[in-house]
């Protein structure tokens, strides 16, 4: 397929994790891309490892108004990317603080939302919106009320745009266990046997890093006849 080459490409959630590594890789590609996030310094950090042809905003993604204002000032672009999120709670539902577990909804969906009802008029013929969800949607276990409901509400919210903003092509890239920050609340010890013991189920024999998972955004970015998916990047856990 084409490269990237002359088209603008908006990462919101783009200095961290996947966000980053489908930003860095888009701007190699040749794409302009914009990465946003709610944190100047880790958007200082992320540029410093980037081509020249990426820049930034600082916007909050639970703002209705910044979101609005940062695509009224981007103007027209063609791709948007959504890997915008917060470190899961991993809890029981009886354990759960109802108004903590609200939080993660506000970014990870309604800023989803938000940021589809202010980015899609800019959007140019031929462009692409891809969202993130998480294998949690199918594969969960126990304490996995929260992300679960989460990933499965993007898939269906994916679906109902691919038909809504048609001809702009809408995809949701659903990864499995990834080494990125999601795992911050647990200890390095924690995340390290977790990796372990999952490099050895997995039939990859590996956890993937999100450079691994960048590759299917821009798979989408590129694929132009692919409308309404979830592509899955999860080393085969929904098997296993």
């Amino acid at each position: 397929m084409e490269n990237l080459k002359g088209k603008k490409v908006v990462v919101l959630g783009g200095s961290v994790g996947i966000g980053f590594e489908t930003a860095k890789a888009a701007a190699n590609d040749g794409a302009e891309v914009i990465i946003v996030s709610s944190n100047q310094q880790r958007l200082d950090r992320a540029l410093s490892q980037m081509p020249a042809n990426a820049g930034s905003f600082a916007v909050d993604l639970t703002d209705e108004q910044q979101i609005a204002d940062l695509f009224n000032t981007i103007g027209q672009f063609d791709h948007l990317v959504f890997t915008a999120g917060e470190t899961l709670q991993i809890s029981n539902v009886a354990d759960t603080a109802i108004d903590r577990a609200r939080q993660f909804f506000n970014i990870r969906y309604w800023g989803a939302f938000t940021a589809v009802k202010y980015a899609a008029a800019h959007i140019k013929k031929g462009g692409s919106i891809t969202f993130t969800g998480g294998s949690a949607s199918r594969r969960p276990d126990a304490g996995w009320g929260l992300g679960a409901s989460i990933c499965a509400a993007m898939e269906g919210f994916t679906r109902a745009m691919a038909l809504e903003l048609a001809p702009i092509r809408v995809n949701i890239v659903v990864p499995g266990l990834v080494k990125t920050g999601l795992w911050a609340n647990m200890t390095a010890e924690e995340q390290t046997n977790m990796f372990n013991y999952f490099a050895e189920k997995l039939p990859v024999k590996y956890v993937a890093g999100p450079e691994d998972i960048a590759k299917a955004y821009l798979y989408l970015m590129k694929q132009p006849y692919s409308t309404g998916e979830a592509i899955v990047v999860d080393g085969g856990y929904t098997l296993v």
